[in-house]
């Protein structure tokens, strides 16, 4: 991927997407936070709705983690100079690829287990 300027419109799409997701996590502090057990307040089927919104918080705080180690990884090979390599055998990713996911770590082949 040697042209600059598609390099630097890649790098501001992952750096967005960070930035949301960032914010995306903190606005779901709360429903992650720990549910209190005070059964004078809060009936048990209320608790119990409430322990489901927080599992279902904290599983998508961690698909938020994730998905911002890949961005943080795309970053880095861009900084390195190995954006667009495929992680796995060393060839060019796809441009439509890069395209639909700068954050994509392999080519097709190698994503389909085909390498």
């Amino acid at each position: 991927m040697g042209d600059l300027s598609g390099l630097d419109a890649f790098r501001a799409r992952l750096a967005a997407e960070a930035g949301e997701l960032r914010a995306q996590g903190a606005a779901s502090r709360e429903d992650r936070a720990p549910v209190t057990l005070d059964q004078q307040s809060v009936g048990r089927l209320s608790r119990m709705d409430a322990l489901q919104v927080q599992e279902m918080a904290k599983a998508s705080e961690a698909r938020r983690q994730a998905r911002l180690r890949q961005i943080q990884a795309a970053l880095r090979r861009l900084d390195d100079g190995e954006f667009g390599e495929c992680l796995t055998c060393g060839e060019a990713i796809g441009a439509k690829r890069i395209e639909l996911d700068p954050a994509v770590p392999t080519c097709i082949a190698c994503a389909k287990g085909g390498a």
